[in-house]
């Protein structure tokens, strides 16, 4: 009975948010116009209007909510795990992948191949993530490799994005999840797939129910564990690949809906069998699409609306939802440090002196490569010219444009590094970076807020609105993590979100205030040095050579931020004022560094990785050596991005996002193995 009232309720709140929506539209058709034509006696403007449009954005939204909410139920029995969703396995990352691959390359499927297509992309993410995550055992390293993979997915989606922008033009706001359809084609060839695939796994409830109790209780119990499980992934994915071939990557829905179905089971446990569970979800999972849209129109205007996608509010509710579960869930424990987490001692003083020449060396080749590679080939000759003052004009300008640009990567890629020095420490996360505690996603926030605001503001009003938005942005993350404690893995989960939200926020500002812009937009999110000015560079290399030797000089502090919580004390350390130094010192320097190049994810986990392989765990170290290895990394990322595909250009922070991911997941990895 409560079940079924339960259930009922629900689908009144869908059939008056129904009606809400139809009502919602840019044409002068209002409430009685609709409910005349409801009962049959519209005219012929209404038709027009409700076939044409609202009936369309209605359908899809019904068809999206279910198939979202019963794929992330499913995902979440498959992997045991409350995290789990289409967005966190990276399935919706690879499922945009392959659309978007498809419309780059100048072919034009129909609504079911290209289908298909989004569910070999959706599919081989989940696979990757589920095996890499070791099937989402442990709930925070699922969102951890899940957040990984998509964002090296997203790279090579906003690089197509670039480089072909003609033929994927309008698929950047789509990329966020957009109910903006032109007919019921693509939702009317969905459907059946839908259909199907929730009526597959709701026969597989009873297996499903089986498997929630643990591989050895389900084999003993005559369940073949392994047929349920592939199959279950194989329905959720094609739930997914639908749903984005009709409205592209509408996010965190497959998350929000199955967590806030399971909040009901104490009040109704007939919800915690899978015959029931999932079919609520979806029911849910309608709800959140429905009242995400109507909430859109009814704050923004339906005229206004029409360029946001839905996708970037069900983002924002859902990064609240991560935060949420990340909070509730148990703390991690106190796990042994990775090796990348030790102060420990480098080998030989030789060793050090040959690494440091090394770094020294490429520090200086990097540079003069970056002057001498793009669109045209500089000779030695010529730069040795141009130095002097001895070179023609089309010489001068070619070099004078590639100057700023090669300082910001040099002087952005060392203050992220360094800021990851200090972040990894004080946090003692091996882990931890800039970019994944939301800190470039607030920054570059900031950035674009004032940049919407005050078109023509300077490089140092961009920097300090850089530089409010990263310590906003931190001073969320550190405060919703910390519980008694902060946790490592509580810190990253609560900081991916918050890149997410930001991310999607970042979008909400371009695409409602200069919406064909897609350079903007990509330039922003991906990294680039394209346009920049000596002026720009400035507050950058300020903060770098303000704030490292302040880093420096706390080195023996950082050794002992590594070690525990108690430690410092015990030593006589004031490690909350300590800690709140470092921090908003490694916030500013990651500020400026966003106000430079813009957003640009895993350099401050990279260097100082490398770094501590190399001249070991202390921080007086490791920081000179990270800070020389971020500045070269982001300078040949950008060298290469300008020369790959010339006269064309590949943001650095697309180059640098498709080799850190495969290094993040190597340290995913060991962390994981010292854990046992």
């Amino acid at each position: 009975m409560r079940t079924a009232v339960v259930t009922a309720g629900i689908l009144a709140a869908i059939a008056l948010l129904s009606a809400v929506h139809l009502t919602q539209g840019t044409a002068s058709t209002g409430v009685l116009d609709v409910l005349n034509a409801l009962v049959g006696n519209g005219d012929a403007q209404t038709l027009a209007v409700l076939e044409g449009s609202r009936v369309p954005r209605l359908l899809a939204a019904l068809l999206i909510g279910v198939a979202l909410g019963v794929a992330g139920a499913g995902m979440q029995s498959v992997a045991r795990n409350p995290l789990a969703s289409p967005d966190t396995l990276a399935v919706n990352a690879g499922s945009h992948l392959a659309v978007v691959s498809i419309a780059a390359f100048g072919l034009s499927l129909p609504t079911l191949p290209a289908g298909a297509a989004a569910f070999v992309g959706g599919l081989a993410a989940a696979v990757v993530v589920l095996g890499l995550s070791g099937g989402g055992s442990t709930s925070p390293r699922l969102v951890l490799v899940g957040s990984a993979v998509a964002l090296t997915l997203q790279s090579a989606t906003i690089l197509l994005l670039l480089m072909y922008e003609e033929e994927t033009s309008g698929l950047f706001g789509w990329g966020s999840g957009s109910l903006t359809v032109s007919d019921l084609n693509a939702t009317a060839q969905m459907t059946p797939v839908v259909v199907v695939a929730v009526a597959a796994l709701v026969v597989m409830g009873r297996s499903l129910d089986v498997l929630a109790l643990g591989d050895d209780s389900a084999t003993v119990l005559g369940l073949k564990v392994r047929r349920t499980r592939v199959g279950a992934v194989l329905l959720t994915v094609a739930l997914t690949a639908a749903a984005v071939t009709v409205a592209g990557p509408v996010g965190f829905v497959g998350l929000s809906a199955p967590v806030i179905t399971r909040l009901l089971t104490p009040f109704v446990p007939g919800l915690g069998r899978h015959r029931v569970l999932l079919p609520v979800s979806g029911l849910v999972g309608v709800l959140i699409v429905l009242g995400a849209d109507v909430l859109l129109r009814a704050v923004m205007g339906s005229a206004a609306a029409i360029r946001v996608p839905t996708g970037v509010t069900t983002t924002i509710l859902g990064a609240a939802v991560l935060i949420w579960l990340a909070r509730r869930g148990r703390s991690s424990g106190t796990p042994r440090q990775a090796p990348a987490g030790r102060v420990g001692v480098a080998g030989s003083p030789r060793r050090f002196v040959v690494i440091s020449v090394v770094l020294a060396l490429l520090v200086v080749a990097a540079p003069v490569s970056g002057l001498m590679f793009g669109d045209r080939l500089v000779l030695l000759g010529d730069l040795a010219n141009w130095l002097a003052g001895r070179s023609g004009t089309a010489l001068t300008f070619v070099v004078d444009q590639r100057l700023p640009r090669v300082l910001a990567a040099l002087a952005a890629g060392a203050a992220l590094a360094v800021a990851g020095c200090g972040i990894q420490s004080v946090s003692r996360n091996p882990l931890a970076e800039p970019g994944l505690l939301g800190i470039t996603a607030g920054a570059g926030l900031g950035a674009i807020t004032l940049i919407t605001v005050v078109p023509m503001a300077g490089a140092w009003h961009i920097a300090g609105a850089a530089g409010v938005g990263a310590m906003v942005a931190f001073a969320l993350v550190y405060g919703l993590a910390w519980r008694s404690g902060l946790d490592s893995d509580r810190l990253v989960v609560i900081g991916i979100a918050m890149w997410s939200g930001g991310m999607a926020l970042i979008t909400l500002l371009i695409v409602t205030s200069d919406p064909w812009n897609t350079a903007k937009a990509l330039t922003w999110l991906s990294g680039s040095t394209y346009g920049r000015t000596l002026e720009q560079v400035l507050p950058t290399a300020l903060a770098l050579v303000l704030l490292t030797p302040l880093l420096w000089a706390r080195h023996r502090e950082l050794d002992l931020h590594s070690l525990d919580e108690d430690t410092p004390r015990v030593l006589g350390m004031r490690v909350e004022r300590s800690r709140l130094a470092i921090l908003a010192a490694a916030g500013v320097l990651a500020a400026t560094a966003v106000s430079a190049i813009g957003v640009v994810a895993f350099v401050g986990l990279v260097a100082p990785h490398l770094a501590r392989s190399l001249v070991g765990g202390r921080n007086a170290r490791v920081i000179p050596v990270a800070a020389a290895l971020g500045a070269v990394l982001v300078s040949i990322a950008d060298t290469v991005g300008r020369t790959v595909i010339a006269p064309a250009q590949v943001p650095a922070g697309l180059v640098i996002s498709l080799i850190g991911t495969p290094y993040f997941v190597l340290v995913l990895w060991r962390t994981r193995e010292m854990r046992t």
